[in-house]
């Protein structure tokens, strides 16, 4: 396997709670009080009419899961309202397939997922964590165990335009390495979002949203950086960082229609030099890919873009 096994045997017990992982990092930011009274949020998760509600109407979606080989990725999910459905409080149904051109295409089911839905015109996201029990051609199954919203921190506002009705079947690839190509560090370099995946050996896998001023993604030599920005301090991510290195991230040129995706490991360096530190909280993250996988998306535009109006200014 590349980095990990793609499936479980037997019965996976729900995983809910914070895990020690989160709760070691939540005391060495010294926000565990915050985090405390954020608790209830990973309790066992339902999706709710007002989620159901969200979820019928977006339209753009990520999901973190391993390939045939083990390895984590990233994807993007588009489509037109009713790519997402709440089939029960507990199921979450998945209207499409990952095309050939993805590295999930015909993932294994039988597996821990994470998926991010988000409405950029809101701003506004939900998290799903869950168990993939079906993957077939006409879309994908999740027992859901988490689900709750996200603040609108850092969400850049634009407006999608999708050409298609299964535009996921359009996507055709582009490039697949091990290295990032000269344009692959300037679409990194222009993002002002990307989608990052981590993975928890018993709680399963995670995806979540990572949004700055252009330019807040840094490339150097061999590997990408970003500060850390204050966000829900449930610290979700670092704390799988904590305990597996294993990640992926998700970069999309929405005006272009260009997807990039990377997997490989990454970690959580603190007491970094003030230095491209943005926010000042003195963390960063830095990440090495291992695999590179581009594609395009021909039926996927951007209509409108406005700037989340609280980003932090660059501090290089």
């Amino acid at each position: 396997m590349a980095n990990g096994s793609p499936v479980m045997d037997g019965p996976r017990p729900a995983a809910v709670g914070f895990h020690s992982g989160e709760v070691a990092v939540q005391h060495r930011a010294g926000v565990q009080v915050q985090a405390a009274r954020l608790a209830p949020m990973m309790s066992r998760g339902e999706l709710r009419s007002g989620v159901a509600a969200f979820l019928s109407d977006t339209t753009f979606a990520a999901l973190t899961a391993r390939d045939r080989t083990g390895r984590l990725w990233t994807s993007p999910l588009l489509g037109p309202p009713g790519l997402l459905r709440a089939a029960s409080s507990t199921t979450l149904w998945i209207d499409t397939a990952l095309p050939s051109a993805d590295p999930l295409h015909q993932l294994p089911d039988g597996q821990p997922v994470g998926l991010i839905a988000i409405d950029f015109t809101t701003r506004r996201r939900v998290r799903i964590n869950g168990f993939l029990a079906c993957a077939g051609a006409s879309g994908l199954s999740v027992d859901v165990e988490q689900a709750y919203g996200n603040c609108p921190k850092y969400i850049q506002q634009r407006r999608l335009h999708i050409d298609s009705v299964q535009p996921d079947t359009d996507r055709s690839p582009l490039f697949c390495g091990e290295v990032l190509r000269p344009e692959d560090v300037s679409l990194v370099q222009a993002a002002d979002t990307f989608f990052l995946g981590t993975t928890h050996p018993g709680y399963g896998n995670d995806a979540s949203h990572r949004g700055g001023p252009a330019g807040f993604v840094r490339v150097s030599h061999d590997h990408l950086w970003w500060p850390d920005y204050p966000g829900n301090n449930l610290f979700n991510s670092f704390g799988n960082l904590s305990v597996d290195p294993t990640a992926a991230l998700l970069f999309v040129d929405f005006r272009r229609g260009t997807t990039l995706q990377l997997s490989g490991t990454a970690a959580v360096r603190w007491g970094v030099p003030a230095a491209g530190d943005d926010a000042h909280t003195g963390r960063r993250v830095e990440f090495a890919p291992q695999q590179v996988i581009a594609t395009t998306v021909p039926t996927l535009g951007e209509t409108h873009h406005t700037a989340y109006p609280h980003n932090p200014p660059l501090n290089d």
